[in-house]
């Protein structure tokens, strides 16, 4: 029932190429800073990411990113990210850009082992009629569009069909796991990172803090060890490194800076 292992390097090193991987995080809070950098280093590519975000230029998901190992993204958010934008337009990166309610939901519907749903989310636009350019070519026209989706009434609603997301590998972050996997998240980590983590057929995790089975309390339960497959424990560095994507201040009244 200990599933802490002995490094990232470990608990990554057989995620094979091709591989489809969610990941927990929003922009880069809450994001698995050190797993990612360790599948960097392990050299899986042609990869699947589905993730809000792919991080910004340089950090996070967009060292991947840059390092031309992402094939494919299911993805919310560009617009921090400069890279993902030119690789997009490109048509060197496939995109299927997804509203955020319906990509936690699509991530936790798999974990929960529901094949599709239907949402209001999308009705009347590209989401549900299809023709949103997944892929572009290299002189600009669509190389690959959407499809049209199901869409029924359902009290006087039109719904549109969503499919569940089931992953082959989930890499999530924690403030505090116990070592069956228990897992308790900090703040707005709790958006992405519980459905990325129950959508993983193997979940890693990387915890900034590991205690003994019982003392979380199962009230602070966010997730439960069923979901987790390995524990990544982090140093006191490796957990406080974290960065923001921009840093506003409003100048004191009588600094310098007024």
């Amino acid at each position: 029932m200990d599933k802490v292992v002995g490094s990232a390097a470990e608990a990554v090193a057989d995620i094979k190429d091709g591989s489809t991987i969610t990941v927990g995080g929003f922009g880069l809070a809450g994001i698995p800073w050190i797993l990612i950098e360790a599948l960097l280093e392990q050299g899986a590519g042609d990869l699947e990411i589905v993730s809000n975000n792919l991080g910004v230029d340089g950090q996070g998901l967009g060292k991947l990113l840059e390092a031309h190992r992402i094939r494919r993204a299911v993805s919310s958010y560009i617009g921090e990210n400069k890279e993902f934008m030119r690789q997009y337009m490109a048509g060197e990166l496939e995109v299927e850009l997804t509203p955020q309610g319906t990509l936690a939901e699509r991530m936790r519907a798999g974990g929960a082992g529901i094949g599709a749903f239907f949402t209001p989310s999308g009705v009347g636009t590209v989401v549900a009629n299809g023709g949103m350019p997944w892929r572009y070519a290299e002189d600009g026209s669509v190389a690959l569009a959407s499809p049209a989706k199901e869409v029924r009434e359902f009290n006087g609603r039109r719904m549109v069909l969503e499919t569940g997301i089931v992953a082959d590998v989930a890499l999530v972050r924690a403030a505090v796991a116990d070592r069956h996997g228990n897992l308790r998240f900090h703040a707005a980590a709790q958006n992405f990172n519980p459905p990325a983590a129950m959508s993983g057929r193997l979940t890693i995790v990387e915890a900034e803090k590991v205690v003994e089975p019982g003392e979380l309390d199962p009230a602070d339960v966010h997730l439960p060890g069923v979901f987790v497959n390995r524990i990544v424990q982090l140093t006191p560095e490796q957990a406080n490194a974290k960065l923001i994507e921009k840093r506003t201040t409003t100048p004191r009244p009588g600094s310098e800076e007024n």
